[in-house]
């Protein structure tokens, strides 16, 4: 699963990426428009307190991949034909992540001049309901003269431009299509298009370190959702800390947990993913599977060999393990269940599966 960051220049977007990804450097920095990317640990504290019981040769979290896109820019034409090609690399992510500006720093310029969180928010929303428009204008030309053709598919491309109509009739309202797709078909059909009002998406606010305890100057409805406040800079400035030095700032500051965790864990549930566990001297584990997967697909997630050959899952959830103490104590206190291939598999869940080959 990949999350794409995105903002308009200068909105410190690159340095939230290099704070989500530990110091992660551009691979190709001196390209303009290179978008990077790169493997990061979804923190789950309950690996670590897993790993700490089982002391095994290694833990290993799960992991989401994010892609950091060059800022945007929609000043005149070219740098709007520009930021178009740049922004349509992320058509094949799973989510979006909106990074705007509310920073004040008078070393770094700021777009058009302007420190304005909801005008730039609504200036990159409408720039993306116009590129999808112009996709579903391409493929509403070639719908028009596909069904005029004697083809077996003519029903089919029929329903589908019925549907392309509609999506045009709400971008060009400027509402973006997740509020128009209806239903699990509807997404289906144009899925391979990977538009971008379509993805899910939240709004992350970038503001001054001092300003982080005021009140977010985006509301939720200007957002479209859930906003997310933090300092990119300050978020930078901890991923270089070692954890010692980390844990010790966070306490001064008396707060839990630095924002990127919450971030990367926000963006994880947007996702609709979940982790179960595996246990053992040899690794202590989180694996990433979807909201509502059944046990038998979780056990292929490990080996298709398992899932081939599942018996029983073996299942007791972190909480009620932690609360027995061990796996003993667990079982000791009925807490660790035997389940079929159609359990719903919860986020949590501690599994061992039985299976013959």
């Amino acid at each position: 699963m990949q999350v794409a960051l995105t903002g308009l220049s200068q909105s410190g977007k690159s340095t939230l990426f290099r704070a989500i990804t530990e110091g992660h450097v551009h691979s190709d920095a001196g390209v303009t428009h290179h978008a990077d990317k790169a493997i990061v640990k979804v923190p789950d504290e309950r690996v670590d307190r897993l790993a700490a019981i089982y002391k095994p040769k290694k833990h290993t979290y799960a992991t989401i991949e994010f892609l950091d896109l060059p800022g945007l820019s929609f000043v005149d034409e070219p740098s709007r034909q520009e930021a178009r090609r740049t922004v349509a690399q992320a058509r094949q992510a799973a989510m979006l992540v909106v990074i705007v500006r509310a920073f004040q720093n008078d070393s770094v310029a700021s777009y058009r001049n302007r420190i304005d969180p909801a005008r730039d928010l609504e200036e990159l929303n409408t720039e993306l309901v116009l590129a999808d428009l112009e996709l579903v204008l391409n493929r509403i030309e070639r719908l028009e003269k596909q069904i005029q053709k004697p083809i077996k598919s003519v029903d089919q491309d029929k329903h589908e431009l019925a549907l392309m109509q509609r999506c045009s009739q709400a971008l060009e309202n400027m509402r973006p299509l997740r509020e128009i797709i209806q239903n699990e078909e509807e997404e289906k059909v144009v899925r391979s298009f990977g538009f971008l009002t379509l993805k899910p998406r939240r709004v992350v606010v970038n503001t001054n370190e001092d300003r982080l305890s005021a009140a977010c100057p985006l509301t939720a409805e200007q957002a479209g959702g859930e906003t997310f406040l933090l300092s990119s800079k300050l978020e930078a400035e901890l991923a270089e800390l070692d954890a010692a030095e980390r844990e010790e700032f966070l306490k001064d500051m008396g707060v839990k947990e630095i924002a990127r965790d919450r971030l990367i864990q926000m963006c994880y549930r947007t996702l609709n993913l979940i982790s179960f566990l595996t246990v053992g001297e040899d690794e202590v584990r989180a694996w990433t599977i979807p909201g509502g997967c059944h046990a038998v697909d979780a056990a292929g997630e490990i080996h298709s060999d398992i899932q081939r050959g599942f018996i029983r899952a073996e299942t007791v959830h972190y909480d009620d393990f932690m609360a027995s103490g061990d796996m003993k104590g667990a079982k000791a206190a009925g807490k660790v269940r035997l389940e079929g291939k159609t359990y719903p598999v919860r986020d949590g869940d501690i599994i061992n599966f039985r299976f013959n080959v």
